[in-house]
Parts: structure tokens; C-alpha cells; sequence
């Protein structure tokens, strides 16, 4: 065989064992990696959507956006909840946290960081009329509203204060205003931001949380430190050539990467619109997040659901105890703990044992189940009320178990069962808006974005609680040609 013949053949061989093994030729080498970064969306002016475009931005956006360019990453953001980060980075839901996240021992201990990239401080908040709290001492005893899972939290526990657990910043204000709370102990820029986006003259900035400089990083899993190692790189050469000090300038006035910067920052308001603006600019995003994510999800979980509860109820019914053990144990189980809790469960738990679902089916899978567990009673009473001598009847010609329930017995059962299982479907549309949680986007929660870059609580929230009753009525006027269609099968 002639030489370059070989020479090919080898070279053919050797591409073949490499795509066979996984060995990255250099095509695939020079493909950017997708890095998914999660970050909150809802606290401005680190993480927010811009008001005139609907876009993700703000300051560790930008940071996040130059770190990925530098480090040769293609990023990809995923806009969850604050206390949904941490359990999304450990069931690699998302690859890093971009978010403020302030160093602390015990996220150090569980988590690598990157090389800091801002440097804060925290200031107590208070309502205006409020004199007796200037400092950390000042709030032993006292309530103050934080984000569980943030590094807030921690240091109004460690002040002897009684901490009550919001979702932002910003409902965390609206408990200081009415007086359920007594301060909050939150970051500089983040309560600047918030005072001037507002406007209100309600609370006030009462004093310092303490002399210590926060450093706030990247957060990565330990299982990923090369990943960091490439962050470091990128943040170092971020800084050597001005980039940081420039997106820093362009969002505050000062260099927030250094130490002592935040001391000297010039914030501006991140969202100046009115009432009306808000209202309207946000009307068809949420309708958007209710078509492709309230009412898919309704849909397609009440239907398995339903199955999972004729399934469950027959099995109730069922003389195979081993049958009847499984489904009561399901349904036990379904209605003693929280829907929040199961979503959590399927979502960040399974992943631990190699389940690992995507946002849409984890969250159809978990309301299935829900449904599943609430329906199968329903469906069994309405089996049970069906007349013994309907059984029989069936008998006496000649049908069989299954000819008798598909033909008979299920028909009459169907109509005593739609009014409660109409219910059950009204609560699944509502649970619905706990999707986000698991970083679903639907409707609430692009109230949620944008009430907490406003603070346009009251006409975002109600909008949204029109949106859901508009969608509950229509079902309930379409319930009733369904029951009066049943009606045929009365006995």
C-alpha cells in the first residue's frame, strides 16, 4: 500500500478514536464553552431589567459579561430567586452565582470564589420616624427583614436581632414602612439605589452596619476550580487593563472594585418611569409569561395528573393490597407536605441521585404528582357513589372489569367528580406562579422583576391577581356545559 495512503488511513483512525474517546479535536477546541450564570434579576443596580428594553443588565451583569469574553466563555443567564441560587449551583442547575455574593466563612467552607470584584459596606435601615437604632448594638431585641440565604441575614442574627425572612430587598421596605419590622441591615449601593429609583421619603439610611469591608465574588462549585482558576484570570486582566474601574465609573461614579470605593458612589436612579408606564410596559410581558408558562403547565399536568388519580383510585379499590398499600401511601404523602416543598424536592433534590430534569418537566412532574395525590380521593368517592346494581347490571351482559369501569361505571362517576375536580384544577392555575421558584418564567414572576426594580408593589401584584382570576373564570364558565354534557349519564 503506498505511503501517503497509510498516512491517511492512520490519520482517519486517530480522528475516529478521538471523537470515539471524547478527545476534543481542534474544532471543538476552539468552541466557547456555555457557561450558565444565575443571578436574581431583581436587585438593581447589580442585577435588573433594564426598563426600556426588558433586558437583563446591570453592574455585575456587565462584570459577568467582560469575565466571560476574557475567559473565553459563552455566557448564558439564569434569572432565579435569590435563595433558589445556592440550590440550583449544587445541583449544577446553573455554573456560577453572579449576585453580590458577599465571602463568608461558611459559604467559603462549602463554595470557591472568585477574586473579589466589588467592596462594600452595610448600613442600617430604618423608617423615618425611627431615632433609637444607629448602629448593630442598637438591634438586639429587634426585627429586622432579610433574604434568608444572604450574608445580610447573618449579621443582623449575629446583632442579636429577630430576622424576618423576605424574598428582596424591596418587600423587605414595605414591612419597614407599615411597621411590622424595625430595620434592615442590607448593602450601601443596593439602599441607595432603592432610595433614589423610589423616591420615598419613608425610611432613611440610620447608620453603618459595623466598620468591616465585605468582599462580594463569583461563586463556584469545589468540584469546579478550573472554572474559577479562569475567572481568576479574566478578573485579574480586567483589572490590570481599567475594564472593571470603567463599568464600575459607568454605574456609580467610583471604583467599587477597590477597597474604600463604595464609600464615595454617586447613585442614580436605575428605573425613573410612573405608575402608569410601569403598569403598561409590564402588561404584555406577563401575559407572555402566562401563555408559554401558567397555561402550559396547567394543561399538561392536569391531564397526567388525572391519570395519576384514576390510576391511584382504582388502585384504592383495588383487592391486591399491595396495590391498595402503594397508592395510599402516595396520596398520604402527596397531601402532608407542601407543594413549594416537592417542587424543591424533584427540582434540587433528585439531581443528587442522577435525575436530572430540566425546569419544565421538573416543575410538570412535581404539579402532576400534586394533582395525582389531591384527585385520587375525589375520583374514588365519586367511583364509590356510583350504584352497586350498575356493577352488576354490567355483569349480566357479559362485560368484564375493564369493559364495566371504561363503559359504565367511569361515565357516571365523571359527572358526580367535575365540580371538586374543577376546584383542584382552579388551585393547580394558582400553584402555577411557584414554578419560578424553579426557575420557570411565568406570570408572577415578571411582576416580581419589575415590581422590585420600581417598587411598583400594589399595581403589579393586582394586575397579576387579574390575570390569574380572568384565567379561573373562564374555567369555571366552562364548567358548567361540561357538567350539563355529563348529565346524560345520570341513572
Amino acid at each position: 500500500m503506498p505511503l501517503p495512503r497509510i498516512r491517511a488511513l492512520l490519520t482517519l483512525a486517530v480522528l475516529a478514536c478521538a471523537v470515539v474517546l471524547g478527545v476534543p479535536t481542534a474544532a471543538h477546541a476552539d468552541e466557547e464553552r456555555v457557561i450558565k450564570v444565575g443571578t436574581e434579576g431583581v436587585y438593581p443596580p447589580f442585577s435588573y431589567r433594564d426598563p426600556d428594553t426588558n433586558e437583563l443588565t446591570g453592574f455585575d451583569i456587565e462584570v459577568m459579561k467582560a469575565v466571560g469574553e476574557a475567559a473565553g466563555w459563552k455566557v448564558e443567564f439564569v434569572e432565579a430567586p435569590f435563595d433558589s441560587l445556592f440550590p440550583a449551583l449544587d445541583s449544577k442547575r446553573i455554573d456560577v452565582i453572579a449576585n453580590q455574593v458577599t465571602i463568608n466563612p461558611e459559604r467559603k467552607a462549602r463554595y470557591l470564589f472568585s477574586t473579589p470584584y466589588t467592596y462594600s459596606h452595610g448600613v442600617i435601615v430604618t423608617a423615618k420616624d425611627t431615632d433609637d437604632i444607629t448602629s448593630l448594638d442598637d438591634l438586639k431585641g429587634r426585627t429586622t427583614a432579610q433574604t434568608a440565604s444572604s450574608n445580610w441575614a447573618q449579621v443582623a442574627k449575629d446583632a442579636g436581632a429577630k430576622v424576618q425572612y423576605v424574598q428582596d430587598f424591596g418587600p423587605g421596605v414595605e414591612l419597614l414602612i407599615q411597621g411590622r419590622v424595625d430595620a434592615i441591615v442590607n448593602d450601601n449601593i443596593a439602599v441607595l439605589d432603592y432610595l433614589a429609583t423610589s423616591g420615598t421619603d419613608q425610611v432613611k439610611i440610620a447608620g453603618d452596619a459595623g466598620d468591616e469591608i465585605l468582599e462580594q465574588a463569583l461563586a463556584f462549585r469545589k468540584s469546579d476550580p478550573q472554572l474559577q482558576q479562569e475567572a481568576d484570570a479574566a478578573i485579574k486582566k480586567l483589572t490590570d487593563d481599567g475594564t472593571l474601574a470603567k463599568i464600575s465609573d459607568d454605574y456609580f461614579g467610583a471604583d467599587v472594585t477597590v477597597k474604600g470605593g463604595s464609600k464615595d458612589v454617586d447613585v442614580k436612579a436605575s428605573d425613573s418611569r410612573t405608575t402608569w408606564e410601569v403598569v403598561q410596559d409590564t402588561a404584555w410581558p406577563m401575559f407572555v409569561g402566562l401563555v408559554k408558562g401558567n397555561i402550559p403547565l396547567t394543561i399538561v399536568s392536569f391531564i397526567i395528573g388525572l391519570a395519576l388519580a384514576i390510576a391511584a383510585a382504582l388502585a384504592r379499590l383495588s383487592s391486591i393490597k399491595v396495590l391498595d398499600w402503594i397508592a395510599r401511601a402516595y396520596i398520604s404523602i402527596i397531601r402532608g407536605t407542601p407543594l413549594l416543598v416537592q417542587l424543591f424536592i424533584v427540582f434540587f433534590g433528585l439531581p443528587a441521585i442522577g435525575v436530572d430534569l430540566d425546569p419544565y418537566p421538573a416543575a410538570i412532574l412535581a404539579l402532576s404528582l400534586n394533582v395525582g395525590g389531591y384527585a385520587a380521593e375525589v375520583v374514588r368517592a365519586a367511583i364509590l357513589s356510583v350504584p352497586r346494581g350498575q356493577y352488576e347490571a354490567a355483569t349480566v351482559i357479559g362485560m368484564d372489569y375493564g369493559q364495566s369501569m371504561r363503559r359504565i361505571i367511569l361515565p357516571q362517576a365523571a359527572r358526580i367528580a367535575v365540580p371538586p375536580l374543577g376546584n383542584t384544577l382552579l388551585s393547580l392555575i394558582k400553584d402555577t406562579a411557584l414554578a419560578s421558584l424553579v426557575l420557570v418564567p411565568e406570570l408572577f414572576r415578571e411582576a416580581q422583576v419589575t415590581a422590585a426594580a420600581t417598587t411598583e408593589y400594589l399595581p403589579l401584584f393586582v394586575m397579576a391577581a387579574l390575570y390569574f382570576w380572568v384565567v379561573c373564570y373562564l374555567v369555571s364558565l366552562a364548567q358548567g356545559p361540561l357538567e350539563r354534557r355529563l348529565s346524560r349519564y345520570a341513572t
